[in-house]
């Protein structure tokens, strides 16, 4: 055991995890262990996940495991953890399902490679044992066994009802307030524009609003105004129904959530609203005009916080790792054409933040962010908001602007609800929506005449195209072509706004703006021919939503 001179997020551990944190002070690894039915899991619950037995305790494994996917981060994300290092999440020789993410330390991060073999080496910080790895001197230089990929797509519901909820609604308006790089304005005047000049293009009128919905309510750090209550206060809609949080199935859950609420009878025009100031918030924090920080890693951060694996740059990476490892591939292959693509449909768009040219030589060139993501492959943050209303589909016939049908939803979650314990080849969360969204619909990927896919970063689009379907697993390079199946005159225009790589992370809703006005054929100099059915997809994690939309006509 040794002491670092790196000053490591503290975890702040609950009742049930505090064992995990504290039981390498005898040198041994613990893991949760069922004595009902002998099976593992991570993170430690007070029931076993398996056969639903609370007879769990925290029992000693051997410490090895193999390196299952990693990422060599460049980022200085912590003012006391300098990069380079490596995170990666390992599997458990005892069970490859149970999996720890950590750093790889003891070898230079170009040595460390998916199905190296490592061993438990702990590090001290105060009462707490954090469990890194380190290569294993002792082990076969034969790769370890590295998990195989989750087949999640067999557990997808079928429909309890032949009558779907989607018939029932459209949507009906949409707009946007100011969107850009760091704009220093109240986000709650963001909102308000972007709701107002929503509700004008449904042609209604505040008070026929009476439903508020968003994503993902009064979260801290430059991710919402606050959520529904600020919002009420500046409009008083008094509305019949509200619902906000983060527990929706993605970004676009909120805007399900209304549909349901609209489908039922409750509300008859429900306005959805999703705005983010993470520059401005940034700026503000740099300046010591916002303080943050100071206090132990809780949630999922209190895994991943302690190794420095403080962005979803980070936990994705992890999974790209796989994926090319397991596939085949490269960022240039596979990656480069998603963020070219964007950026070339961003100079057709006015309102995107980067229009100017970009270039493979320039994307080889950007500097690394966290391998295999250099620059222009992270999404680009900004200040901004966007409102959609949803309405009635009996009401749409008095709607001044062609209506867009909700033609399927998916939102089933089939895979473990984690960035480590489940999926590795893809972005988690993006298989299950993806199946459960083709089991709500006749129509299938030839169909689609848009695909507007969250991009948080270029493997995320990667991630979806092929759960959606219109490529096989590890088959999106050879889809790709170099971007030529992706670009406005190819057969399945991707991002047409510029996405969230060159148009500005609006966390989801940018895609459905932009699919609204593909349907409705408000697209100028960037407008797919008689383009009738979108795929709009979004959350950049856990867990993630889909919508198809179509033309009313």
């Amino acid at each position: 055991m040794t002491e670092s001179p790196a000053r490591r997020p503290l975890p702040q551990p609950t009742v049930s995890s505090e064992p995990f944190w504290t039981s390498g002070a005898d040198g041994k690894l613990r893991i949760a262990q069922c004595a009902a039915c002998g099976r593992r899991h991570h993170p430690p619950q007070p029931i076993c996940p398996y056969c639903r037995s609370g007879d769990v305790a925290p029992a000693p494994v051997s410490g090895r495991a193999t390196v299952a996917g990693f990422t060599v981060d460049h980022q200085q994300w912590l003012p006391d953890f300098p990069p380079p290092y490596v995170v990666a999440v390992v599997a458990l020789e005892e069970d490859v399902t149970v999996r720890l993410t950590t750093n790889i330390v003891g070898c230079d991060p170009a040595e460390v490679a998916i199905g190296m073999r490592v061993r438990v080496r702990f590090e001290q910080q105060r009462d707490y044992w954090l469990p890194l790895f380190e290569p294993d001197p002792d082990a076969s230089s034969d790769p370890g066994v590295v998990p195989e990929p989750d087949r999640a797509s067999v557990s997808v519901r079928p429909m309890v009802s032949a009558s779907k909820f989607e018939d029932k609604v459209a949507l009906t308006g949409v707009g946007s307030s100011a969107i850009g790089r760091r704009l220093l304005v109240d986000p709650l005047s963001l909102t308000v524009s972007a709701c107002l000049r929503a509700v004008e293009d449904a042609g209604l009128t505040v008070a026929d609003i009476d439903g508020l919905a968003t994503y993902p309510g009064g979260h801290a750090g430059g991710l919402s105004e606050g959520g529904i209550t600020p919002v009420e206060e500046a409009l008083r809609i008094r509305p019949t129904w509200i619902s906000g949080g983060g527990d929706f199935p993605g970004p676009s859950g909120s805007v399900v959530a209304a549909m349901l609420a609209v489908a039922a009878g409750l509300c008859r025009h429900v306005l959805c609203f999703r705005t983010v100031w993470e520059s401005t918030h940034t700026h503000l924090v740099r300046t010591g005009k916002i303080a943050t920080g100071g206090g132990r890693a809780t949630g999922m951060f209190e895994w991943r916080s302690p190794f420095g694996a403080m962005s979803a740059a980070n936990w994705i990476g992890v999974n790209a790792s796989h994926y090319f490892w397991r596939y085949g591939g490269d960022r240039e292959s596979t990656l480069a054409p998603i963020a070219l693509t964007a950026r070339a449909h961003a100079a057709r768009n006015p309102d995107a933040i980067y229009r100017d040219p970009l270039t493979l030589d320039e994307y080889r060139a950007a500097r690394m962010i966290s391998s295999p993501f250099g620059l222009y492959d992270c999404d680009v943050p900004c200040d901004g908001a966007i409102a959609i209303v949803v309405s009635a589909i009996e009401t749409v016939a008095d709607r001044p602007k062609p209506a867009v049908l909700v033609e399927a939803v998916g939102t089933q979650v089939i895979e473990r609800i984690s960035w480590d314990q489940g999926t590795l080849t893809h972005e988690p969360q993006v298989l299950g929506p993806a199946a459960h969204l083709w089991s709500r619909t006749n129509l299938r990927p030839d169909d689609v005449d848009v695909a507007e896919l969250y991009d948080g970063f270029t493997f995320n689009a990667v991630s979806w195209l092929e759960a959606l379907g219109f490529c096989g697993p590890g088959e999106a390079a050879d889809f790709l072509a170099g971007g030529k199946t992706i670009g406005l005159d190819g057969p399945l225009p991707l991002n047409t706004h510029g996405g969230q790589l060159s148009a500005g992370r609006t966390h989801g809703f940018g895609f459905l703006q932009e699919a609204i006005a593909q349907l409705r054929g408000e697209a100028t100099g960037r407008q797919v021919a008689d383009a009738r059915v979108a795929v709009v997809t979004t959350g950049g994690g856990t867990p993630g939503g889909a919508l198809l939309l179509r033309r009313a006509d």
